[in-house]
C-alpha cells in the first residue's frame, strides 16, 4: 500500500468515484463486516462505503496490492491514501462517538501485535454468530451518496 496520494485517479482500472470523504471498503458477505458498516452509516455522513465485491471495491483492492478474492482486510481510503488492517480499524474508531472511541487505546499496543489479532479475526470472521448480510440501512439513515458500488 505504498502508493502515492490519490494514485488511483491515474489508474484506468479504478472507476471514478467521489473522494471528498473517506471511503471504507468492507466485505459485504460477512455479518461482522456488514454490522460494522451499518454502525458507520448510523453515526453520521462522514464516510462513504463500498463492498469489496463491487467493481470499485475490487479495483481499489487490486490497486493497493490486495487480493479481491480474499479480502482479509477492510480498507479506509482518506485524503487519497489507504489505511488498512488494525490501523484502519483504529482510524475509524477515532471518528466514532463513545464507546467506540475507546478502541483507540489499542494504539498503545505495538502494530505487529495488533495486526496479528486483526489477522486472526479476519480469518475467522465468517464463523462469528450474527445476522446474515442485510442491505437495509439503519433506521433513519439517508443512503443518498453514502454507499458506492
Amino acid at each position: 500500500m505504498g502508493q502515492g496520494a490519490y494514485s488511483y485517479r491515474d489508474d484506468p482500472a479504478v472507476p471514478s468515484f467521489p473522494d471528498d470523504r473517506p471511503l471504507v471498503l468492507f466485505d459485504g458477505d460477512c455479518a461482522l463486516c456488514s454490522h460494522s458498516a451499518r454502525t458507520l452509516l448510523k453515526h453520521g455522513p462522514r464516510f462513504r462505503l463500498a463492498p469489496t465485491q463491487s467493481a470499485l471495491g475490487r479495483a481499489l483492492l487490486l490497486h493497493y496490492g490486495l487480493s479481491p478474492d480474499d479480502p482479509s482486510t477492510m480498507l479506509v481510503i482518506e485524503d487519497g491514501r489507504a489505511i488498512g488492517r488494525s490501523d484502519g480499524v483504529l482510524h475509524l474508531a477515532a471518528s466514532l462517538p463513545f464507546p467506540y472511541r475507546l478502541a483507540t487505546a489499542g494504539r498503545l499496543i505495538p502494530r505487529p501485535m495488533r495486526d496479528a489479532v486483526y489477522g486472526w479475526v479476519a480469518r475467522h470472521r465468517r464463523r462469528f454468530p450474527g445476522q446474515a448480510w442485510c442491505a437495509m440501512p439503519p433506521e433513519g439513515v439517508n443512503m443518498t451518496d453514502r454507499v458506492l458500488g
